[in-house]
């Protein structure tokens, strides 16, 4: 079985509380013996997969199967050309240079449903919309290097694993894949 579900703002990406006021997964009634493949941050939202098929987390966790993750992510200020340029030749985070990847300012800006607690305003500070496309997931990957050419991180959504959209699955619910839609994402 290979689910996707729509982790929310405030979700952990495990079974079990940390101790944290952030939920665990198992407030949302999935089928027994499946776990997540891969991790979103408790802050981050969007598209993550369940199974309780192990081949899953090899296929789509190591980078040598460069299998891709698109991600939106809404920063403070407008990135120029250069900056995300600077982010798609990989910057370096943690003493470590990032695989290159794809960056790019999303045209038209998505509307997307309120966050809640909703998002830090500043009347002072404009914000934007840029699309990411990496193969590697290291922890707050996505926020370090927003960070690295200055343009922190406010909100943070997977939308894409392989050739699956997230689409209009609600925040906080999840279902099973179909066979077409396990293969988009086994291929990228």
């Amino acid at each position: 079985m290979l689910i996707a579900f729509n982790k929310p703002y405030a979700v952990l990406s495990q079974f079990t509380s940390d101790g944290s006021p952030n939920r665990p997964l198992a407030e949302f009634g999935f089928p027994k013996n499946v776990y997540p493949i891969g991790r979103l941050d408790a802050d981050s939202e969007g598209l993550i997969l369940l199974s309780d098929e192990t081949e899953w987390n090899a296929r789509l966790l190591e980078p040598r199967h460069a299998h891709e993750r698109e991600y939106w992510v809404q920063v403070e200020r407008i990135p120029t050309a250069e900056a995300l340029g600077e982010l798609s030749r990989g910057v370096v985070i943690q003493e470590r240079k990032t695989l290159p990847c794809r960056a790019w300012l999303l045209e038209p800006q998505p509307q997307t449903p309120p966050r809640d607690p909703p998002i830090r305003f500043r009347k002072n500070v404009p914000d934007c919309w840029i699309g990411l496309e990496l193969i590697e997931g290291k922890n707050r990957q996505v926020r370090r290097m927003t960070a690295a050419i200055g343009h922190p991180t406010l909100r943070l959504l997977r939308v894409r694993i392989g050739r699956l959209l997230l689409g209009e699955l609600p925040a906080g619910k999840w279902r099973a894949l179909t066979p077409a839609e396990r293969q988009l994402v086994a291929t990228h």
